[in-house]
């Protein structure tokens, strides 16, 4: 049967009910193949163009790298609320297209050689000052970028910085706006304050036990406690393993030897300089020459002669230096000498140096004795590493297999700890303040099952295993035990209240024109005449409210109250206002101010663009 098939198939009917079948399924899965590479919905579309999935993660990935590192070495992923990064992350993307989008409208346009430009210029791509490939690549790697990745991100950047280049640029200032900005900053006033102290009415209020109770019905709420929990825990340190006595001489001569073979002696040489100036390098032959002839001893020349203030008084010394101190052909000439020899004037960007090598010395590898208790500590550390990743690993085991934490805490020689009560909310200090540890604290394989958690990593040489010892459920707080805290509460209502009743007051009966000392002889009022904004030697915000205050009328006063630091409160009253002399300010003060106006101005006007884009445009989130 099989071979009549076979015989059968080779005839041209055949044929063409397989090539009817080939283009069957070649169409059936060219439109699947599209299907499933369309079935992925991009996560926003901004006026119709589409943010694509990829560019999503890759900015989520690139915001993570930099949440992890400012987090430092114990930072854990896990405490990144990713819901809240990847709509942090989408939204800016949006913010991008949309400014994107209006800088082509515009017609601005980056050409590749411009980038070219920008990277190479870009100093963490450079070596000695130099563009560097490999540097270049090494940087991007680790951002997660490749070089077209960058590029595309470059024009973007470059090209919304481009128009919001062009608002801030284009603007200016008016000689009015300068002239009306000058008058207001060097403006000056008549100012006087009297404080009232918040003190004062705390000690006249009264708070019956009616008051507290109906309080206290009223926001029973606020007064529960929350579920709270007790933790034990075992710790495992990796410095209760190091033991620098554990250490043999034998390991410690092995290392001293292997340090011996890494050992580099590092050539130093001894030298002294005369610098003489870019121009005088006549100069510079004529005084070798008087000394190679002993008319001049070199350090009478160094003092005569040279150029340089930090060395010229020592007669040019400039000690013992190893190689990658001095600038190129300095250095090279230097170590092509020998000693006692002097140089040729020697050109280097800051003019022509003769130099004399005065003496050569190597560098000495030093003793055992001297590194022995480094290479012990060392040593001592390694081990203890080593013995921390296996005790880890044990702990994790035991702590998962045991009903409790005795079995752990007994093979591996550790001490049951407990903590005090805590809520979701944590401490500010120890245990309870570490994130891993109040997740795991309020989980329900904790609270639940009764489990030990996995051990929780605290640093790179600290781990914990907890398990909840004890919970406390959220309970109503007594009167009793919240009395102090509502009487506290309701008596500073009651002072705040008079307080501001007495200011009140206090402000009409000035507004009508009594006179101070009929009005509050209590009040004691500090006067300053021609006081400035910002004026030190008076509360901020006394100054603040003094120049918010209206010019006052000629022979009158202004009046308004100020909230002080700690409640207190203060009277402010305005009696003069002096305009300033334009004509005594400086040009090059206007030209400042005005250049300052011009740049506030262009800044506001791109916002409003950036505003008036992201209103108009059509943004759908998928």
């Amino acid at each position: 049967m099989l071979q009549s098939i076979r015989d059968n198939s080779k005839g041209a009917i055949a044929k063409v009910i397989v090539g009817l079948i080939i283009v069957t399924f070649a169409l059936f899965g060219v439109e699947s193949l599209v299907g499933l590479a369309n079935s992925e919905r991009a996560p926003a579309e901004v006026n119709g163009e589409e943010i694509s999935n990829q560019d999503l993660q890759r900015g989520i990935e690139l915001q993570r790298r930099q949440l992890l590192a400012q987090m430092g070495e114990n930072g854990n992923p896990a405490d990144i609320d990713e819901n809240q990064l990847r709509r942090m992350v989408l939204q800016a993307l949006i913010d991008q297209e949309v400014l994107l989008q209006s800088a082509e409208s515009q017609g601005l346009y980056l050409s590749e050689q411009m980038i070219d430009q920008i990277i190479v210029r870009t100093p963490d791509f450079q070596i000695d000052g130099r563009f560097d490939r490999n540097q270049f690549e090494a940087v991007l790697r680790a951002a997660g970028f490749t070089p077209l990745m960058y590029r595309e991100l470059l024009r973007k950047e470059q090209l919304i910085a481009q128009e919001r280049n062009a608002f801030q640029l284009s603007a200016f200032a008016t000689e009015q706006q300068v002239d009306r900005l000058l008058k207001l900053d060097r403006q000056t006033r008549d100012v006087a304050w009297a404080p009232l102290s918040l003190e004062q009415f705390l000690l006249q209020a009264e708070v019956s036990e009616a008051e507290l109770e109906a309080r206290y019905q009223a926001q029973q709420e606020r007064f529960m406690t929350e579920p709270q929990v007790v933790l034990s825990y075992v710790e495992l340190q990796q410095s209760d393993f190091v033991n620098p006595d554990r250490v043999s001489p034998a390991d410690i001569e092995l290392a001293y030897q292997q340090e011996l073979l890494r050992f580099e002696a590092a050539e130093e040489r001894a030298a002294a300089h005369i610098l003489f100036e870019e121009d005088a390098l006549e100069q510079a032959e004529s005084v070798r020459q008087r000394i190679i002839e002993g008319e001049l001893d070199f350090a009478q020349a160094a003092r005569e002669f040279s150029q340089d203030p930090g060395s010229a008084d020592q007669g040019g010394e400039l000690g013992y230096n190893a190689r990658g101190v001095f600038t190129g052909p300095f250095e090279d000439t230097l170590f092509a000498m020998q000693p006692g020899e002097l140089s040729e004037p020697v050109r280097t960007e800051f003019g022509y140096h003769l130099i004399q090598l005065t003496d050569i010395r190597s560098s000495e590898p030093p003793a055992l004795e001297e590194v022995e208790s480094e290479l012990r500590r060392e040593l001592a550390q390694a081990s203890a590493e080593a013995e921390y990743v296996a005790a880890l690993e044990r702990l994790a085991d035991l702590s998962f297999s045991s009903a409790d934490l005795d079995v752990p805490a007994e093979e591996l020689g550790l001490e049951i700890r407990q903590t005090e009560p805590f809520s979701q909310r944590g401490a500010a200090t120890g245990l309870a303040s570490n994130p891993r540890v109040l997740r795991a604290a309020f989980s329900e394989e904790l609270n639940r099952e009764g489990l030990n958690s996995d051990p929780i990593e605290l640093d790179r040489r600290t781990t914990v295993v907890v398990r909840v010892k004890e919970q406390i459920p959220a309970r109503q707080r007594a009167l009793d035990e919240v009395r102090d805290e509502l009487e506290a509460e309701l008596r500073l209502e009651q002072a705040e209240a008079a307080l501001q009743a007495r200011l009140q007051q206090l402000l009409a009966a000035l507004e009508s024109g009594e006179a101070f000392a009929d009005i509050a002889p209590e009040l004691s009022w500090t006067e300053v005449a021609a006081v400035e904004r910002e004026q030190a030697g008076m509360p901020a915000a006394v100054n603040r409210k003094a120049f918010e205050l209206p010019r006052p009328q000629q022979g009158a006063a202004t009046f308004a109250a100020v909230r002080l630091q700690g409640g207190d409160q203060a009277l402010v009253r305005v009696t003069a206002v002096q305009e300033p002399d334009l004509s005594d300010i400086e040009p090059e003060m206007k030209r400042q101010m005005a250049a300052f106006l011009a740049t506030r101005n262009g800044q506001l006007d791109y916002q409003l663009h950036v505003e008036a884009l992201s209103e108009a445009a059509e943004v759908k989130r998928n």
